[in-house]
């Protein structure tokens, strides 16, 4: 079997989607998924520079090709190279448990949980909406939920950390008292604090006892967590942002994470993945993946998790089936607050290339970013 076509495949909906299809002369295909949004020009760009290395290759030798694809170049890649490598990565996992006929759970080393915990994305304008929305997934039969660190004041793309911080420990500690301790909070602050103010939410939030705190600093320079972890025992989730491996490194090493936060469409598909997953089981650090992307990233997750010994949760911002049901007609399967072990196989996700066509992104550039902030005085604070 060889590989016949590698084809990027850009999907709008409330983002840029960023996927790839494989195909083989065997009939079966594969599919991936990117994991930058807002970079959907510069992977397709990447998957087009790949295609003349993979078109004739056997896509059984996923190693060799990842290998091939990481050290292929002088000067090392960088997240844009990686997400690429990560979606030709996982459509090739895909492409081999097909011709197999496994789920890709199976080439993992099979199922070590019979299904997979998430958290799903809820939110409010005020702590009263914010309880309210909770009660609704608690009631869909969700065990955790996930709001993200944000400032009160309601000024688009403004964010204070004096008034984000206040109001953060003014929601956790609502939600604790409503719900009681058999709910699991995850708190994500996104990057947006330096460690003065990190280490100012963390002691807040202590007493109310969250599941984590996800991403209290930003990711370049991981010994400021130490700082962090010297002032509060809050548990921390890190790694989203990391490329590979060697970004997890210090760390693992040093102790400075307490869930790993993965994301296997950065981070180099299942194949880096897996190391990455080996490494956290010595140091005793399950997997909680970052997954706010689309059905083939939830896919992927959801094999690795299944095979994974030690995992916490599983990021599902929006259950299968809502995201693209058109361009994915087949998703993985989903039950009260739970992903589930597809049964057909491959990944377990198929792709309607004529409805990913209707969604395709109207013009050759992205729209501005949103999302952006800055302080009241006009400075740029993160993303």
């Amino acid at each position: 079997m060889k590989i016949t076509k590698v084809t990027p495949i850009l999907v709008e909906e409330n983002r840029t989607y960023t996927f790839v299809k494989i195909d083989t002369d065997a009939g079966h295909y594969g599919l991936g998924e990117a994991g930058l949004g807002r970079r959907a020009q510069a992977q397709a760009a990447v998957l087009r520079d790949f295609s003349p290395d993979l078109i004739g290759q056997d896509p059984f030798r996923i190693e060799h090709l990842w290998q091939t694809m990481f050290r292929g170049g002088f000067f090392p890649g960088g997240v844009v190279q990686s997400a690429a490598v990560s979606a030709i990565d996982m459509a090739l996992w895909d492409i081999k448990a097909k011709a197999l006929g496994v789920p890709v759970y199976e080439l993992l080393g099979g199922l070590c949980r019979e299904r997979v915990v998430c958290y799903p994305h809820v939110g409010g304008a005020d702590t009263d909406a914010l309880i309210a929305n909770c009660r609704s997934k608690v009631e869909a039969g969700w065990r955790f939920v996930r709001w993200g660190l944000s400032d009160p004041a309601g000024e688009e793309e403004v964010f204070e950390p004096h008034r984000a911080v206040a109001d953060g420990i003014d929601r956790v500690r609502a939600v604790r008292e409503t719900f009681g301790d058999d709910l699991q909070i995850c708190v994500d602050v996104h990057t947006r604090l330096d460690p003065p103010s990190a280490i100012e939410f963390s002691r807040g939030v202590e007493p109310y006892r969250p599941y984590f705190i996800e991403d209290p600093l930003r990711s370049e320079n991981p010994q400021s967590l130490r700082l962090l972890r010297q002032q509060s025992s809050v548990p921390l989730a890190v790694g989203e942002q990391f490329d590979s491996k060697w970004a997890f490194r210090e760390a693992l090493e040093n102790d400075l994470m307490d869930y790993c936060r993965l994301d296997v469409c950065i981070v180099g598909g299942l194949t880096e993945a897996r190391k990455i997953a080996g490494w956290c089981e010595t140091h005793y650090v399950p997997l909680a993946p970052h997954n706010p992307l689309g059905p083939v990233c939830t896919a992927a997750s959801l094999h690795l998790c299944l095979a994974t010994p030690l995992h916490g949760v599983q990021e599902l911002s929006r259950e299968p089936g809502q995201i693209l049901p058109d361009v994915f007609p087949r998703q993985v399967p989903f039950a009260d607050g739970h992903l589930l072990p597809p049964e057909v196989p491959g990944l377990g996700v198929e792709i309607d290339e004529e409805a990913a066509a209707r969604h395709a992104p109207s013009g050759a550039r992205e729209g501005p970013a949103r999302g952006r902030y800055r302080r009241e005085d006009g400075s740029f604070t993160n993303w």
